[in-house]
């Protein structure tokens, strides 16, 4: 942990009253798709008196827990969205210190980890009130590597992070003695009294896959190596106007995403052309295809590793016929399927994947539950 250092970030200026409406539109979803024992009616009464009186109501757990789902169901750039019944919900509303967030995240980070068999999980802290903002966790995931801004220009380590790691460094954060290109970044959360610290996160609460190659032995001279969990921790959870501002939540990786994006993209690691270069590959034009020829190998290396270490990891093509299956079974129940056509289509063979030649329904801004767009 590294001691506080400031305090006061992300406080927004007056805070309204939970939207009754929105309130009752979401009672009314829970009712209409699940059978709690107490009837709508009495619900509703409940709602409106304790909005009157305090300005927001509470969740029942079983309602947040649905809340949760739907949003996941509702989130139009997810294809993995066909197990969304499936979240495990860990209901922690009731802490909302950076220390004890901190505390949760990581033991959220070790319960789904589950030694490879990456389970669906979505830890909840305290909400917004009228009173006060609740808690933030400023990364953009639990799990993210750190970027080193060299004098030249250059950047040691994962280049979208220079300016978070930056920040987390004018903060007092220390990186290793012999800075990497795969650090991790330490948590950076401000908790429901405004105070913001910085926290390292321990060893044992992170699975790394070390990566390597089925038929190309000097791939694992790269070094290269990624984190086993994508666990988002900036988006906010809305659920019936109540706005949880800390709210990280995981599936497990596509392979194309890590093997596609985050190695291979020029604003990212950029490793296609050392990954050309090993291969023999003739980069002299565009022309040769040889970004694309790496491109495979790149993701078969990923694939293969996560599969080797017996990692939970999903195929751009397998899990682009379970999504076509999640869009046929929202029909079925009367539900329309937000998709944005650019984050469903896997960033490889595209037009090789059942996904490519769909026409999706258009997201829609206002449906709740919803994950918002990420905090700044």
């Amino acid at each position: 942990m590294v001691p506080a250092q400031r305090s006061g970030e992300h406080r927004d200026g007056e805070r309204r009253s939970v939207d009754l409406y929105e309130a009752l539109e979401f009672l009314e979803l829970y009712y209409t798709e699940t059978r709690p024992a107490s009837s709508l009616e009495q619900r509703l009464h409940q709602v409106r008196d304790e909005i009157a009186e305090t300005g927001t109501y509470r969740h029942t757990n079983a309602e947040l827990t649905f809340g949760a789902r739907v949003a996941w169901r509702n989130s139009a750039r997810c294809i993995g969205r066909l197990y969304w019944q499936s979240l495990r919900v860990r209901d922690r509303r009731h802490v909302d210190t950076s220390e004890r967030i901190a505390d949760e995240s990581f033991r959220h980070l070790r319960g789904t980890t589950r030694s490879g068999q990456i389970r669906s999980t979505l830890t909840v802290f305290a909400p917004d009130t009228p009173d006060r903002p609740g808690p933030r966790i400023h990364n953009e995931q639990l799990l993210r590597y750190a970027g080193y801004r060299s004098a030249d220009g250059t950047v040691l380590g994962d280049p979208r992070y220079v300016d978070f790691t930056e920040r987390v460094s004018s903060f007092g954060w220390q990186p290793p003695a012999s800075p990497g290109r795969f650090d991790l970044l330490p948590l950076m959360i401000t908790g429901a009294d405004g105070h913001t610290q910085l926290f390292d996160v321990p060893g044992d609460a992170v699975l790394e896959v070390a990566l390597s190659h089925p038929e190309f032995p000097w791939f694992a001279e790269l070094g290269l190596r990624w984190h086993a969990v994508p666990a988002i921790s900036n988006m906010p959870l809305v659920i019936g106007g109540i706005r949880y501002p800390a709210a990280p939540f995981n599936g497990w990786y596509l392979n194309t995403e890590i093997g596609a994006r985050n190695l291979t993209d020029t604003d990212r690691y950029d490793l296609l052309p050392e990954l050309a270069a090993r291969m023999g590959l003739d980069t002299s034009s565009v022309r040769t295809m040889w970004r694309d020829r790496a491109l495979v190998e790149m993701v078969r290396a990923v694939q293969h590793s996560f599969d080797t270490a017996g990692v939970k990891m999903a195929d751009h093509h397998t899990e682009s016929e379970r999504f076509l299956d999640h869009v046929a079974r929202e029909k079925a129940a009367g539900r329309t399927c937000p998709a944005e056509w650019s984050w469903i289509v896997p960033p490889m063979s595209g037009g090789l994947t059942t996904v490519f030649h769909q026409d999706y329904d258009q997201p829609n801004p206002h449906l709740r539950p919803a994950f918002l767009p990420p905090q700044l």
